[in-house]
């Protein structure tokens, strides 16, 4: 097992594996995160539930990348306007993609070098969103086509 520590980022368990969302403070890493667990109350995604806002720790474990959520963080998440609400939350998920937000690499037709990441040994798929881009319905069609 290989600790990485706590890094800046969200997670959302999404159908059986979470997404980890990076990006620079104010790019809408919670924002994302809230949408993604309100877009399984409306049927856009079957499950959804968050796993960590703002700070997310992240473990390699034989071949898997796991997030949770910093203790102090665990079920709260910040909503712009209201400030920090609970909800429910995982405690532990798997990685299974990661979204950059705010990133100047987010192309209109990335190189395939773009559309991968490493994190503690562990390649990942990526998906770069361009700063000012709708990352909800980019990440929704990254889904849907079955690229994550």
């Amino acid at each position: 097992m290989v600790d990485t520590a706590t890094v800046h980022a969200s997670a959302v368990l999404v159908g059986a594996h979470a997404v980890l969302i990076r990006g620079p403070s104010g790019s809408g890493k919670s924002r994302l995160a809230l949408s993604l667990v309100q877009a399984s109350e409306t049927g856009a995604l079957r499950f959804s539930r968050l796993v960590a806002d703002d700070r997310a720790r992240l473990q390699a474990c034989n071949g898997r990348l796991l997030v949770r959520p910093a203790e102090a963080l665990a079920g709260l998440i910040e909503v712009r306007g209201l400030g920090i609400r609970r909800l429910p939350y995982e405690p532990l998920a798997v990685v299974g993609c990661v979204v950059d937000l705010g990133t100047p690499e987010g192309s209109r037709l990335p190189e395939p070098a773009e559309r991968k990441v490493v994190i503690a040994g562990i390649e990942l798929p990526r998906l770069a969103v361009a700063p000012g881009e709708q990352a909800l319905s980019v990440t929704l069609a990254w889904f849907r086509t079955g690229t994550a």
